[in-house]
C-alpha cells in the first residue's frame, strides 16, 4: 500500500470516521475503529430511547464475538413502533459515516435485527426478548454504561 493510501486510511475527520487498518468494505458498510463504533452504538441507543423503546442496553463484545464489536438490545411496544425505530437508525448510521449491511425481520415482528457490521441491533417484543435472552448469551461481553441523561429519559418516559 502506498504511503498516501496508508495516511488516508489512518487519518480521520469528524465527517469521516477512522477505518481499522486492513478493513474491508462490504456493500458500502464501513468498518469503524473502536472509538467510532462505540460512539455509533451509543447513538443507536439514544435513537431507540427517543423512539420510546425500553430497556435499551449496549454490550461491548469486542474480543468475544468474531463478527461485531457492539450489540444494542431494546424492547418495543408494537410492530409499528419497532419498525419505525429500526428505520430511524439509517439516519444515525449516515451521521456516523456508515450504513446498514443487512436487516432481518420475522413475520410477526417479534424480533427485528439490523446489522451495521460494527454494531448489531436487536429489537424485541418483550416476551420474545425474555425467551431468547441475548443478555445471557452475551454475558461475557461488557455492558457499556449509557449516559446518565439517556438513562433518566428512558426511565422517566415509561
Amino acid at each position: 500500500m502506498s504511503e498516501t493510501k496508508k495516511n488516508k486510511a489512518a487519518s480521520s475527520t469528524p465527517s469521516e470516521p477512522r477505518l481499522r487498518a486492513g478493513a474491508t468494505v462490504s456493500d458500502g458498510a464501513r468498518i469503524l475503529d473502536s472509538e467510532a463504533a462505540e460512539s455509533f452504538a451509543l447513538g443507536i441507543a439514544e435513537s431507540l430511547v427517543d423512539d420510546k423503546c425500553t430497556d435499551v442496553i449496549v454490550i461491548d463484545v469486542r474480543g468475544v464475538s468474531p463478527v461485531t464489536g457492539y450489540i444494542v438490545i431494546g424492547s418495543g411496544t408494537s410492530a409499528r413502533q419497532m419498525g419505525a425505530a429500526l428505520d430511524h437508525l439509517d439516519e444515525v448510521a449516515e451521521a456516523h459515516g456508515t450504513k446498514v449491511f443487512k436487516v432481518s425481520t420475522d413475520n410477526d415482528s417479534l424480533w427485528l435485527l439490523a446489522d451495521f457490521v460494527d454494531v448489531v441491533v436487536h429489537l424485541f417484543e418483550p416476551g420474545a426478548r425474555a425467551h431468547y435472552d441475548l443478555e445471557m448469551l452475551w454475558s461475557d461481553g461488557k455492558r457499556v454504561q449509557l449516559p446518565e441523561d439517556l438513562v433518566k429519559r428512558m426511565h422517566y418516559e415509561r
